[in-house]
């Protein structure tokens, strides 16, 4: 699975609440939660934000509470992968559940509008704009599965000798 598109950066311990903040997740309209995703960092990232960008951040991104809104709000909002140096297990976990592929990548050079091309199978990101690929951590095979069908819940339909 290869995944193109334009970075968005942003730094370090970016939790759930800032993420999604918490007085939106009462909804279930995934439009609500796309409209409110990380407006507390960038007021306009929803209005700049188009279907297939990549959030890229720094250390320990998704910590704070165990919601599963959170990768469900930037998912809702068109972002395709999350790219960063960690992330709290947890939120980790949430994403590939409801098919929001991650990478874990130590060292990069990438700036906002950066256009990415990834592999979420190899974990290989390349920054089209400076000619560099860097490294990143390899997805589990299951892992990748879960992502291709789109989340944890149509895997598990669709594989029913799981255990």
């Amino acid at each position: 699975m290869i995944i193109k598109g334009k970075a968005h950066v942003y730094g370090d311990n970016i939790d759930t609440d800032r993420i999604i903040p918490g007085k939106y997740t009462k909804t279930l309209d995934m439009q609500q939660l796309a409209n409110h995703v990380l407006e507390d960092i960038d007021p306009d990232f929803h209005k700049i934000v188009q279907p297939g960008d990549i959030l890229v951040a720094g250390e320990n991104f998704g910590c704070g509470s165990s919601r599963e809104q959170a990768p469900l709000a930037l998912k809702s909002a068109g972002i395709s992968l999350v790219v960063a140096h960690s992330f709290a297990r947890i939120f980790f976990r949430n994403a590939i559940n409801i098919g929001l592929p991650l990478i874990e990548l130590r060292k990069y050079d990438i700036k906002s509008a950066d256009t990415l091309e990834i592999n979420i199978k190899t974990g290989v990101v390349n920054n089209i704009n400076n000619g560099e690929s860097y490294q990143g951590a390899q997805m589990p095979d299951v892992m990748v599965k879960i992502l291709n069908e789109n989340g944890l819940v149509k895997y598990l339909k669709n594989h029913k000798s799981y255990s």
